[in-house]
């Protein structure tokens, strides 16, 4: 690779690392601390104009919108009791999130899947109002999903059609969580894992779980950003 396309390549690395802090903020401010949202998944689209997925897919029908105008899909979760794994791997809490956010990107249509080809980010929210703290988390939808080798499942198991329906949904999900993405273990034994470690303070696990967390940092390189729900400031943000 030529000297110059090297360093245009970091350039947009860095231009994504700045947007992602930009819309997790953007998402902090404006779903994270309102308690009174409870939608459970919205569209952002390219203007920063926020719908819940039932919104979005009406503006759709009447062609006031158009799918090339979204650009995240965001989870909007809550959680009465404070939980440590949740608070530290949001993308973990459904591993349905990003099968049907990049379904969407692909221009489906299902219960969770929305026609939206513009798509650039995926974005998880976990309220935790016990303690009075938000995470967000914004990853780049392509990046997770090459990870995640549904570009390659995906076509494998939909062919060219458009249509999707339930069973084919179905396997596409029962393939990826089989699947030994985290330093290993699938989905279930990574977050038993984790479990056991951070409830149960078995230490003895330390090293598998510093193995998964490289590996979640790896699959999703996330831009993450806590706030204090009280104040509604932010108190960290990371870049992985």
């Amino acid at each position: 690779m030529k000297i110059d396309e090297l360093l245009k390549r970091l350039e947009n690395v860095e231009i994504d690392e700045d947007e992602k802090r930009e819309i997790a903020e953007y998402i902090a401010q404006k779903l994270g601390v309102d308690n009174s949202i409870r939608y459970y998944h919205y569209i952002i689209t390219k203007d920063r104009k926020i719908y819940d997925t039932s919104s979005y897919k009406e503006l759709l029908k009447s062609n006031e919108i158009s799918p090339n105008d979204a650009y995240v899909y965001v989870e909007n979760t809550y959680f009465l009791e404070y939980d440590s794994i949740r608070y530290f791997y949001p993308f973990l809490i459904d591993r349905y999130l990003l099968p049907f956010a990049y379904l969407s990107k692909l221009g489906f249509n299902s219960l969770y899947a929305v026609p939206a080809t513009g798509l650039k980010y995926v974005s998880m929210v976990v309220r935790f109002p016990s303690v009075n703290r938000v995470v967000v988390e914004v990853v780049d939808i392509n990046h997770a999903a090459i990870n995640m080798n549904l570009p390659m499942l995906i076509p494998c198991i939909l062919g060219t059609t458009k249509h999707i329906d339930d069973h084919k949904v179905e396997d596409i999900l029962s393939r990826l969580h089989s699947r030994k993405l985290f330093a290993g273990y699938d989905f279930n034994e990574a977050w038993e894992i984790l479990n056991r470690y951070y409830e149960n303070h078995d230490t003895s696990l330390a090293k598998d779980v510093k193995a998964i967390r490289d590996a979640y940092i790896g699959i999703f390189r996330p831009f993450r950003i806590e706030y204090d729900l009280k104040t509604k400031q932010p108190i960290s943000s990371n870049k992985w």
